[in-house]
């Protein structure tokens, strides 16, 4: 086939194969909430500490994997880490689908928190660097669409399941199995290192005293000094504000619709699903502004809608009807904005050699903030469930206002690499860079 055929389907190859990290970690986190907070709850005797300190810990190895599989992805590859991340996956769904008792539920989620936490953040640098000039955004967003895939076929599984207690959960488990074995098997066949990385890796090992500064991008202390640290702080506190209320709704919606609104598992799954089509067909709008000024305006309208969502529950109390408002409404608003505009942004705003790290940082610090929310949501929800909506609506009320005035006034990433990549000779099978 010609070479021209065959250009545009890499960078789509590699958008979709590394954003199935995104789909994993979906699948992860609602997956484990109706499972351990639904069917396995009653057969394991799990009460609503245990269900807080499992999903929670999870969250919490999100945190540490994310810190560290963004920094060595840096340093050592982006392939490299997710192969290792993605095997370590597929041996904590395992565990999670054989489990009969807390003990291997403990061990399952730690193993799959840690991994997805490493995985993501290198999974998304490749995305990035992989992606043709002036498509860079819309390929970022497309993996924020197989975040919401992730989610819509683990409620599809769960809506035709009904109530069938440990068998459900399994059932659902072995689903992430097998698509973590099949990526896993794609990955290790199709994808290669980014050709970006990789010609930023060679300039920061082959440096002379001559170009040092431009090297000191490379060295994660420059994380921490401007411009990067005003884009750290800025996209780590918008993510961890926004994320707190997505959090508590898939790792804890099921919960609060059986706890709050005396639903049904299976009816939660099936309402939630209602509203997935149209996150679906908002996120291909936003797919064709990302990467036009248009963005900051589509970015408005979602932060508004995400405020709106969350206000209906802290006013009125939560009810089958707020909730359900909760999730229609959010859903929408978080194709514009929330997860898939923070992808964006944590891939704009810094060099390629801190890219990951910087990634890394920023989701271990949500991630931290929402598992150790995650302990004691079950108990303020049933002891303040009103102020418990409170508090999600102030924090999205922060997030879209980081977003709206802080971060257009952060400059987009320098890229002092680049001079020095090219006097660093690519080797002839390698691609050249995609800027």
């Amino acid at each position: 086939m010609p070479g021209s055929n065959d250009t545009p389907k890499r960078p789509w190859r590699t958008a979709v194969l590394a954003g199935m990290a995104s789909y994993l970690d979906a699948g992860a986190l609602v997956t484990s909430g109706i499972a351990i907070g639904g069917y396995y709850a009653a057969p394991l005797h799990l009460g609503s500490g245990t269900i807080g300190a499992l999903l929670g810990l999870q969250t919490l190895a999100f945190a540490v994997g994310a810190l560290f599989g963004g920094r060595l992805g840096d340093r050592f590859g982006r392939r490299k880490i997710f192969t290792l991340s993605l095997g370590l996956y597929a041996a904590g769904v395992l565990v999670l689908m054989a489990a009969d008792g807390p003990a291997l539920l403990y061990t399952g989620v730690v193993a799959t928190g840690l991994a997805i936490g490493a995985d993501l953040p290198v999974s998304l640098a490749l995305v990035n660097e992989e992606a043709p000039a002036g498509k860079k955004g819309t390929m970022v967003v497309f993996s924020g669409m197989l975040w919401l895939a992730g989610i819509v076929v683990v409620l599809m599984l769960s809506s035709f399941m009904g109530t069938q207690g440990m068998l459900g959960g399994r059932i659902l488990f072995a689903h992430l199995l097998l698509v973590a074995v099949v990526v896993l098997v794609l990955r290790r066949t199709t994808l290669g290192e980014s050709a970006e990385w990789a010609a930023a890796r060679r300039a920061a090992d082959t440096h002379t005293p001559s170009v040092s500064d431009t090297i000191e991008f490379s060295r994660i202390r420059d994380l921490f000094r401007a411009p990067t640290v005003h884009a750290l702080l800025a996209t780590g506190l918008y993510y961890a504000a926004w994320n707190l209320g997505a959090n508590t709704l898939g790792q804890f919606g099921t919960f609060l619709w059986t706890a709050l609104a005396d639903g049904e598992v299976a009816q939660f799954s099936r309402l939630a699903l209602l509203g997935l089509p149209i996150g679906f067909a908002a996120g291909l709008l936003f797919l064709r502004v990302v990467d036009t000024p248009a963005r900051h305006a589509w970015f408005a309208v979602g932060s508004a809608l995400i405020a709106l969502a969350w206000a209906l529950p802290a006013l009125l109390g939560p009810s089958k009807v707020t909730l359900v408002a909760v999730m229609f409404i959010s859903g929408l608003g978080n194709s514009f904005a929330g997860e898939s505009i923070y992808k964006v942004w944590s891939q704009e705003l810094f060099p390629t050699l801190l890219r990951a790290t910087a990634g890394g940082v920023t989701m271990a610090f949500t991630r931290a903030v929402a598992g150790l929310a995650a302990l004691g949501t079950p108990a303020f929800a049933l002891g303040h469930a009103r102020l418990m909506f409170g508090c999600l609506f102030g924090l999205v009320l922060v997030a879209a206002v980081i977003g709206l005035v802080w971060v257009p006034r952060l400059s987009e990433a320098p890229t002092p690499e680049e001079p020095t990549a090219r006097d660093v000779p690519a080797p002839e099978t390698t691609a050249p860079a995609t800027v």
